[in-house]
């Protein structure tokens, strides 16, 4: 097992509610950009980036750009256990994430995606 997807290295970038919650939010769609982000979590770009480059950093998330926009979604090298964990905590928790969720949901003028992805 690679040290970057330990138990102890995956568990501690997941333990801030922020990253939990982009974590989640990016699971539930596949992919969103930092735009999409900032206004699902009603929080500062600062903030938001910081926490998704600890996310790829920890090697949870890709990112990649299009155009103005940057765009992120799981690492699809992830380990089968810390897939397995995110979509029992995603699937369990749907009403923690209501919120954020109606918020991207009713979002106005998201960006286009390319119709190939990564």
């Amino acid at each position: 097992m690679s040290d970057l997807f330990s138990p102890p290295n995956v568990f501690k970038c997941l333990a801030d509610a922020t990253r939990t919650r982009l974590t989640l939010l990016i699971l539930r769609e596949g992919e969103l950009c930092v735009c999409e982000l900032i206004h699902a979590l009603d929080d500062s770009q600062p903030k938001v980036s910081r926490h998704l480059a600890q996310l790829r950093s920890g090697g949870l998330l890709l990112d990649r750009r299009q155009g103005q926009w940057i765009y992120y979604r799981l690492n699809p090298a992830l380990p089968e256990w810390v897939t397995a964990v995110l979509d029992a905590t995603l699937q369990a928790n749907q009403a923690w994430l209501k919120a954020d969720a109606q918020r991207l949901d009713t979002m106005g003028d998201r960006p286009q995606r390319a119709s190939a992805c990564c």
